[in-house]
């Protein structure tokens, strides 16, 4: 057998045969991920297969977190529509409200396992890379096809390798080190790659940080983003129900093929800002500094984990959010959410200022709990900054890191956490 990336091992374990890169592949996932859009792809699986069962209950997951609690009697409706398939069809991976975000949840109910293939109707879905889960985004109908037949297709992708040397410095985070490469590559530097993450590096990454750095893989067009599973991982995933026993952990091989590779300096990289409405338009925080902002969220599925809110509260200290800022916090699960009040985190960013949402994409997307009014401004810890992002075509959004926004949410400005 010849060397192999991650991504040719994965998929020739899946297909049964072994594979190159270009080459068209069937097979079945571990794990299908829908999340509100559910309700919609319920109607395409209805109009496909009338009466008929989905193929494998057992690998579907259920998430409710984009419009949560229901903004609408539409979402409402949308909410009960999926409630009533899940109990019909005996979905037991179902997480209704408050539960958390998708990209969160899964890894905390131990379904995100190292080697697993999964699939989820949500671009961010490469999240799970951080586990050193072949993760990637389908759209509504493929998931509808899925639940049908069980099985898709994969064009085996070209492989990049990143590798990271050195340790990030105080009040430099690993959204800084993402936003970093995606300035550097662009949006499209990685399109339809495996972008796997080498070097001595990683084992000061945390699993928050590589969860944070992998989900924003999709931002440079990666198909993937991985890294290997390693002392990190399985502390992690400790407890976490049966991981240990189905760890399928897979690397590629020390002389395997890449078609580009790029070292980064952790040490080298400062706090950064992703401009508007491009994630890959990326300066210095300082660079910014007096850009007035109206609100600052600290939350989403890149910056609501307890890593994050512990991180924002120490920079924050005992000092209020400026007057003229919203300052909302939103915790990316339950779990966050009874940890960062365990801990007391939540009680110190509440007492600076800041307003709890439940744990849900709300204002990531613009549904709801944080859309801006035309002519305002939003620092972000999100991952996405396009033009109505946030519910608003005429609004900005910046992106950054938790620090960089406990930050600016204190001086009422972009500010680089380090000055602070």
């Amino acid at each position: 057998m010849s060397s192999m990336t991650f991504a040719e091992k994965v998929l020739s374990e899946a297909a049964g045969t072994e594979v190159e890169v270009g080459q068209i592949v069937f097979v079945e996932p571990d794990l299908v991920l829908t999340h509100d859009n559910t309700s919609a792809i319920i109607d395409k699986f209805r109009d496909a297969v009338p009466g008929t069962p989905v193929r494998h209950p057992d690998r579907l997951a259920v998430v409710l977190d984009h419009v949560i609690p229901a903004a609408s009697s539409k979402h409402a409706a949308g909410h009960r529509k999926i409630r009533q398939f899940v109990e019909e069809q005996r979905i037991e991976h179902f997480f209704d409200i408050g539960e958390g975000i998708c990209h969160q949840v899964l890894p905390e109910k131990g379904l995100a396992l190292p080697g697993r293939i999964i699939v989820g109707s949500d671009s961010h879905t490469c999240t799970y890379g951080a586990l050193g889960c072949f993760a990637t985004g389908i759209d509504r109908t493929e998931a509808a096809g899925l639940w049908i037949t069980g099985r898709t297709w994969f064009r085996t992708p070209e492989s990049m390798d990143l590798t990271l040397d050195g340790n990030l410095v105080d009040r430099v985070a690993a959204k800084d080190l993402i936003l970093t490469i995606i300035g550097d590559l662009g949006a499209d530097g990685a399109n339809y790659m495996s972008v796997e993450f080498h070097g001595p590096a990683i084992a000061t990454l945390r699993m928050a940080d590589r969860m944070t750095i992998s989900n924003m893989g999709v931002e440079m067009g990666a198909k993937l983003a991985v890294f290997p599973t390693d002392r990190v991982t399985t502390s992690w995933l400790r407890g976490r129900g049966e991981v240990l026993i189905q760890n399928r952990a897979v690397w590629s091989d020390h002389d395997a093929s890449f078609s580009s590779t790029r070292t980064y300096d952790l040490s080298a990289i400062v706090p950064v800002v992703s401009r508007p409405h491009r994630v890959d338009d990326v300066v210095p925080a300082s660079d910014l500094q007096g850009t007035r902002v109206d609100q600052v969220l600290i939350g989403t599925c890149t910056g609501g984990r307890l890593e994050d809110l512990e991180a924002a509260a120490e920079v924050m200290r005992d000092r209020r959010a400026a007057r003229s800022v919203r300052l909302l916090i939103g915790p990316a699960s339950r779990e966050v959410y009874l940890r960062a009040m365990e801990s007391g985190v939540l009680g110190r960013l509440v007492a600076a200022g800041g307003t709890v949402i439940p744990p849900g994409c709300g204002p990531c997307l613009g549904a709801h709990q944080g859309v801006l009014a035309p002519g305002e401004r939003c620092l972000s810890t999100a991952n996405r900054n396009f033009r109505g992002r946030m519910g608003e075509p005429e609004s900005e959004i910046y992106l950054c890191s938790p620090e960089t926004a406990a930050a600016s949410a204190v001086t009422g400005e972009i500010t680089d956490p380090r000055e602070v």
